[in-house]
């Protein structure tokens, strides 16, 4: 009997250690994963339980048809579903495209015949692989993006594009997610005819980041919550050149942010709640930059670091090497310089990623996004734990 009583006891503590496991706190948004299969993380490893969605990338647009680039992917799409078995509360999507990935869109998307070869290919794709939806990244319709081929009538096209494929996942039985990646700049919605988009579109994936890249020829944030207008900025050499631009032009140039490009979107006609705003795992530096206003908005020499995923960033940079992090009060974002080797760099950090996720709850948005999974760090209080727990507080 004692034995009996041990082997209950010791089930019952089993039992709860999977429950804790794989329970999931119900947050108040969504918060979806970009993902890029990386040999630091197995699959087990990875924080399924805090997620709504993940996104698998990339497949791309080849011969006409979503395929994946390498073989090897397949495999590891797979094992991901397979994840669904403990968490089934998420949601395992894939995205086709990327800023590498898109040179297929505008020739498949260019007729009826075509675009249906494509949606076919995508159905048969998602019925194969079990998954829940799919992300359209297309970087970006009427524009060159990676040098790109592009044609003016992208705009049209991309429309019936997404109109097919709802169609064709309506037409399934099943409630498919549909989502697209959309720029973080005004320019992008310009050239797709947004409220037509969003009527197919379950969600639209804001890339707010990427909003000053590597090639800019003043240093700025890159992926800021906040709104910072010109009047703020008139003491910098960006504002003397933002000037200078408008007098050339005609035109006003403005620093980009999360919160302008949001209210932009909403004033098209979009709905809050089909916005979902983007968080970066990643960061981007400068080389060269005068120690002015510790680095932020000054003239520089071209990139400084080549790539930072937020790993690197905590364990190699944040206050360590001569880096010093500073707090912009405006832009709601941190970024680092190093006054001795005049190298800055604009990121997301804990604090940040906290305060996209606390403003996309209060606006009532769709969620919030990032790129990507395996960028983040593995040790606690990771950025992925900041926006979670946030979102379930």
């Amino acid at each position: 009997m004692k034995n009996l009583f041990l082997i209950c006891c010791a089930t019952m503590l089993l039992a709860a250690c999977s429950q804790k496991h794989t329970t999931t706190n119900v947050a108040a948004t969504n918060v979806m994963a970009y993902y890029v299969p990386n040999h630091n993380w197995s699959t087990e490893q990875l924080p399924l339980n805090k997620l709504s969605h993940i996104i698998f990338s990339f497949t791309e647009v080849l011969d006409g048809e979503m395929k994946f680039p390498v073989p090897e992917l397949d495999q590891q799409l797979r094992d991901l579903v397979a994840q669904k078995a403990k968490y089934p509360q998420l949601k395992v999507m894939v995205a086709c495209g990327g800023w590498g990935g898109s040179k297929g869109f505008s020739d498949m998307a260019v007729s009826v015949e075509s675009r249906q070869k494509f949606i076919d290919s995508v159905m048969k794709f998602i019925e194969e692989h079990q998954l829940d939806g799919l992300d359209i990244d297309w970087e970006y319709p009427g524009l060159s993006g990676d040098n790109n081929p592009f044609r003016p009538e992208d705009k049209e096209n991309f429309t019936a594009l997404m109109k097919g494929l709802r169609e064709a996942m309506d037409a399934s039985g099943k409630k498919y997610v549909l989502t697209f990646a959309s720029a973080g700049w005004k320019m992008y919605y310009d050239h797709i005819e947004t409220t037509e988009v969003m009527k197919y579109a379950d969600y639209m994936n804001v890339m707010t980041y990427d909003l000053v890249g590597g090639g800019s020829p003043f240093t700025g944030h890159h992926t800021n919550l906040g709104r910072v207008k010109n009047e703020d900025i008139t003491q910098t050499p960006l504002y003397a050149f933002y000037q200078q631009r408008e007098q050339e032009t005609g035109k006003k140039r403005e620093i980009s942010s999360a919160e302008s490009i949001i209210d932009y979107c909403i004033e098209l006609g979009v709905k809050p709640e089909q916005l979902v705003i983007g968080g970066a795992f990643y960061g981007r530096s400068w080389k060269g930059v005068s120690p002015e206003n510790n680095g932020l908005y000054q003239a520089n020499k071209g990139v400084g670091i080549n790539w930072l995923d937020y790993n690197k960033i905590r364990s190699q940079y944040e206050d360590k090497n001569g880096f010093v992090r500073h707090w912009d009060e405006l832009g709601k974002a941190p970024f680092l310089y190093n006054p001795t080797d005049s190298i800055f760099i604009s990121y997301d950090d804990t604090v940040s990623v906290k305060l996209k996720t606390r403003y996309v709850i209060d606006q009532k948005l769709g969620g919030i996004m990032f790129w990507q999974l395996t960028n983040d760090t593995q040790e606690p209080d990771n950025l992925l734990d900041a926006i979670y727990k946030e979102a379930t507080k």
